[in-house]
């Protein structure tokens, strides 16, 4: 036994948007025995399959273009207006977890939309918050995923910004500021969520206190794959693993202290198990 002594990060796992997805999933689930959800409901497999055990189904936009007169959960991502539209043709009863955080943005967005403002998002291509974002603008608005990427754009002389709420608030504020010294007019929109934002600030303080970092997270979640990478530069001796078998006895040396931490879409039941593995070596 190597007696690691081994500490969970009581701040990382669900942030509240996920938490509330996944209490209403459970709820219906216990209710109806089977759920159609739109997308994965959290970017972590074995979340996925622990709830799909229960009865759900995961769909994509395809599939519920076929599907009728049965209840479908939006996670809590968000959808674009496409997909209520979809929703009312095909007599679906929508149980919209999208996060509230994630409403109001796209509700930002409709309306300097409508004010025809020339918007431009800070966000990753192809993500589900994004594309609902995208949809209240007709898909008009320029979503870029660096500096680099926008300044390849023909800018206006007034640019609206936003950001994907999961985004990092130090590189949304540098975007502003460089588009500013360039000369632009910004109206600058943060409506970045604080409980993800400050994760990396809160993670990088945690990371620093352990001989060893264990980073749980799903193999898809951008935030973890970010939040991994926060770990690692604070603590190179950081180890990613996505479930309890990955973890490797070597890594290990006697009496180490081991901190365990993850993303926003990492299950705390997870963390235990990882926790108790570790306790076993």
């Amino acid at each position: 036994m190597r007696q690691l002594q081994v500490h969970i990060d009581s701040n990382s796992g669900f942030c509240f948007g996920v938490i509330y997805a996944i209490q209403m999933a459970e709820d219906l689930l216990e209710e109806k025995g089977y759920l159609y959800c739109l997308g994965d409901i959290v970017h972590n497999d074995v979340e996925v399959e622990r709830l799909k055990d229960k009865g759900l189904r995961i769909i994509d936009h395809a599939m519920l273009q076929t599907l009728q007169n049965e209840p479908v959960l939006i996670r809590a991502h968000g959808e674009p207006p496409s997909t209520y539209q979809m929703a009312l043709q095909n007599n679906l009863t929508l149980i919209d977890a999208s996060c509230p955080v994630v409403l109001k943005l796209q509700n930002r967005i409709k309306t300097s939309f409508d004010k025809q403002e020339q918007i431009f998002i800070y966000g990753k291509h192809g993500h589900a918050e994004v594309i609902g974002l995208l949809g209240q603008t007709n898909n008009e608005a320029i979503v870029f995923e660096n500096l680099d990427e926008l300044l390849r754009h023909e800018l206006p002389q007034n640019i609206t910004l936003y950001s994907q709420t999961t985004k990092s608030t130090d590189s949304f504020y540098r975007i502003k500021g460089e588009l500013e010294a360039r000369g632009h007019a910004v109206a600058a929109n943060d409506t970045i969520c604080r409980q993800v934002s400050n994760r990396d600030k809160e993670l990088r303080h945690f990371a620093l206190k352990f001989d060893k970092v264990v980073f749980v997270s799903g193999t898809k979640s951008s935030n973890g794959r970010v939040l991994y990478q926060v770990c690692k530069d604070t603590n190179p001796n950081t180890y990613f693993v996505s479930k309890k078998e990955e973890l490797q006895p070597e890594w290990f040396g006697e009496g180490e202290t081991i901190g365990i931490c993850g993303a926003t879409s990492t299950p705390m039941w997870l963390m235990e198990e990882v926790r108790d593995v570790l306790l076993t070596f």
